[in-house]
């Protein structure tokens, strides 16, 4: 998509790129498009997994480890990045998600405790860290916006996502929280993205997910939304053009959060051979 300048002058901070199939990743690519300037940054771990060096060296941008559940290193994340990019931050993307469960193969009626409170900690309550850490040290700027990616799971349940779907629901009450105390005294935005089923590699942890994406993609009137569509929506809600917009989860789903139930799923599903069948039995009935 071309690029209008939607962030030029812009400052802000990327959490969770690792790779070329991340959200983040891609993200972060149109930041740099619509002319904002940024730090990527993501836990020693997922510096390690993944290839954000060159993501570095293609948006110009500094690399700053951060374990995002820590908020003294939170705490140091956005007193450098300030530094770096000279100024405060006026917008921030929180894509931090992992599920220990998920990861052993856990069903939601048999989860590890623990585990689950690892989830929640990663998951949820690190945005609640890193607002409450920003909101300290003053370091995002009067109309900034905030950005967090959440998915349905967090209204429906979803085959597969365990505890994930505890999280995202965690995650998109704190976004109104937040929102409305950040919004009241610095005019902050705060709100999330439930994207639709989208291969990266943190969501190839879930066996389920071919099913998923394709369940969606047939209840979906738009079929399912791209990366590429997920990063425009972020900096459509880091830019001046959203000032009013805050504490809500938009869907970007091609409609599927709405859908009841669409020809393509009719017509890709078993119940055309079901229908084929209740149609003979009335020709046989017919005929007698």
């Amino acid at each position: 998509m071309e690029a209008h300048g939607l962030l030029k002058n812009k400052r802000g901070i990327i959490f969770g790129a690792v790779d070329e199939q991340s959200l983040a990743w891609h993200v972060a690519e149109q930041c740099h498009a619509e002319g904002a300037r940024m730090v990527l940054t993501n836990s020693q771990f997922g510096l390690q997994l993944g290839n954000i060096r060159r993501l570095s060296e293609m948006t110009e941008s500094p690399v700053i480890e951060c374990d995002a559940t820590d908020v003294e290193q939170l705490r140091a994340l956005l007193s450098e990045s300030m530094r770096l990019l000279g100024g405060p931050l006026d917008f921030i993307l929180h894509a931090v998600a992992l599920s220990p469960n998920i990861r052993r193969r856990r069903s939601y009626d048999n989860i590890n405790y623990s585990y689950f409170q690892q989830t929640l900690d990663i998951s949820a309550l690190s945005l609640h860290k890193l607002l409450q850490t920003a909101k300290e040290t003053d370091a995002i700027a009067e109309w900034g916006s905030v950005v967090a990616l959440s998915y349905i799971a967090a209204h429906k349940p979803i085959c597969g996502y365990v505890d994930m779907g505890d999280a995202k629901a965690l995650l998109e009450s704190i976004t109104r929280s937040f929102g409305q105390v950040y919004g009241e005294e610095k005019h902050v935005r705060i709100n999330t993205i439930s994207q639709s089923p989208t291969r990266t590699r943190a969501t190839e942890q879930f066996p389920e997910l071919h099913i998923m994406q394709t369940f969606a993609g047939d209840m979906s009137p738009l079929g399912n939304a791209d990366a590429e569509s997920c990063a425009n929506a972020c900096v459509m809600l880091f830019s001046d053009y959203t000032r009013y917009i805050t504490m809500q989860n938009i869907y970007n789903d091609g409609g599927f959060s709405a859908s009841g139930l669409t020809s393509r799923y009719i017509l890709n599903s078993k119940y055309v051979e079901l229908r084929k069948n209740e149609n003979k039995g009335n020709n046989t009935d017919t005929q007698h």
